[in-house]
């Protein structure tokens, strides 16, 4: 960064904290008669292009800026909104130059994971609205920071979880709080589709259009390679949360939501997640093959992202299993019994809209309470995601044909233990003899206080270092 931009952002970020303290940002913006909301759409390459033909299709909603650091992007994207609206927006590689503009209403938020917060709390901390894709975070401690923020300045900070404005999810939902199909026992998620090899790729000189810097953001630096931009990052613990953080926190928030509901209890009292990168040798470090077991006490969270699948084994979905039987595919399934009974139909006071029309909508109104999926809701599911890969990457290598200890005597988690044998021996066929999987440790964990307890190593990973001037701030 350089000395001159350095000085802007300060003054910048003074400008803005002024601005709020002197009560009209942190009021809510003020619409004109159309009720015009203008956006800069931050990250605009896979999901940034959803964000901009939903936004973009919204009445009354400017895309005004599009901000991305591969500015060979931007000639493409300008085209698009085009041919969406008819607007042509302004292109910036730094978000901060539409976060200087006073008119901006509202930032969405597509970037890759290591900046979803920062980017949150810097729009808050303008007196932006903000629309977040998921995880919210690339850890707990800055998703925190980010409902904080949310808080401090009064935002509408909706989660890119969708899920939640689906009725059939909170039907379903509402039909296991219910009671009335028996006692949650098991709350199942799977997020298993393909991925495959991505190979490996040299280190080179990012390419000119490209701020690599601004890229690398609150990481630490290092050099560039092509498996980073713009999609593999998943799979690299620098920038991306692997499968159980990408597809995979979606049905992690279905399975969360269900608990809460049925039980009021928002976080689990142990987490241990196991499995491995299988199948081929690329430059990943993620796991293509996870299962991570959370214990609420009486009531269990099973989760599951395998790589190693086809169009047949492929599985993303939830199942909600009771004493008397399993909720799944909208219907009820009573113990012993293959046909499905219809469910009941719950009264809801889901807000209407899809997740963008929602927000939008909160947007307009200013109630927070109306978010289908609000940021509170979204750091408590990402953070699930998190315990599950500390856990993971606290590993040690074991024998297959040697269970967890932690699973002896629970029939699910053995169960789901040999599922998980079973589906890898199929795809890389071959019996598991002499291969190794990776046991995570089991973490104790303290879900008022947001803190691994007894366990000061695996306490330490919740909050990373971040590098300057891109630093999670301790104070919002």
């Amino acid at each position: 960064m350089t000395q001159q931009s350095r000085r802007k952002f300060m003054k910048t970020t003074a400008a803005a904290t002024t601005f709020m303290i002197a009560g009209t940002k942190v009021t809510g913006p003020v619409f004109g008669a159309n009720d015009r909301v203008r956006l800069c759409i931050a990250g605009i390459n896979g999901r940034g292009r959803s964000h901009m033909k939903s936004f973009g299709s919204i009445p009354g909603v400017e895309i005004a800026y599009l901000a991305d650091p591969d500015s060979r992007l931007f000639d493409s994207r300008t085209q698009m909104m085009e041919e969406i609206n008819g607007n042509k927006p302004k292109c910036v590689q730094d978000m901060r130059e539409a976060l200087d503009d006073k008119d901006l209403d509202a930032i969405t938020i597509a970037s890759p994971n290591h900046w979803h917060s920062l980017l949150g709390i810097w729009g808050c901390q303008a007196g932006k609205d903000v629309y977040v894709e998921k995880p919210c975070s690339h850890n707990l401690y800055e998703g925190r920071k980010l409902v904080e923020a949310a808080r401090a300045y009064d935002r509408i900070v909706q989660h890119g979880t969708q899920n939640r404005s689906n009725s059939s999810w909170d039907q379903q939902i509402r039909a296991v709080a219910s009671g009335k199909y028996g006692k949650l026992t098991v709350s199942y998620g799977h997020a298993s589709k393909q991925r495959g090899s991505i190979g490996f790729e040299e280190t080179k000189q990012p390419p000119k259009e490209l701020d690599f810097d601004m890229w690398l953001g609150p990481v630490e630096k290092q050099p560039y390679h092509e498996n980073l931009v713009h999609y593999n990052w998943h799979w690299f613990w620098d920038f991306g949360n692997g499968e159980i953080g990408n597809q995979g926190v979606h049905q992690m928030d279905v399975a969360r939501w269900a608990i809460t509901a049925a039980t009021g209890k928002v976080g689990p009292k142990s987490v241990v997640s196991l499995g491995g990168r299988y199948g081929y040798e690329d430059q990943g470090q993620t796991p293509n093959t996870q299962l991570t077991v959370f214990d609420y006490g009486d009531v269990k969270l099973m989760f599951e992202d395998y790589g190693l699948v086809n169009d047949e084994t492929r599985k993303v979905t939830n199942e909600f299993y009771t004493t008397e039987g399993v909720i799944k595919d909208g219907k009820f399934f009573p113990k012993g019994k293959s046909e499905g009974e219809p469910l009941e139909q719950f009264d809801s006071p889901m807000a209407p809209g899809n997740i963008f029309e929602n927000f939008i909508n909160c947007v307009r109104s200013r109630k927070r309470d109306n978010l289908n999926a609000e940021v509170q809701e979204g750091h408590l599911s990402s953070l699930h995601c998190h315990l599950g890969n500390i856990s993971y990457r606290l590993s040690d290598q074991t024998d297959f044909s040697k269970a967890p200890t932690s699973f002896s005597g629970d029939s699910v988690a053995s169960g789901a233990f040999d599922q998980m044998k079973s589906q890898l021996s199929a795809f890389i066929d071959k019996d598991l003899k002499g291969m190794q999987y990776n046991l995570g440790r089991v973490i104790q964990y303290d879900a008022k206080n947001e803190k691994i307890v007894g366990d000061p190593e695996a306490d330490a990973m919740l909050t990373p270092p971040s590098r300057a001037p891109y630093s999670i701030p301790e104070s919002v």
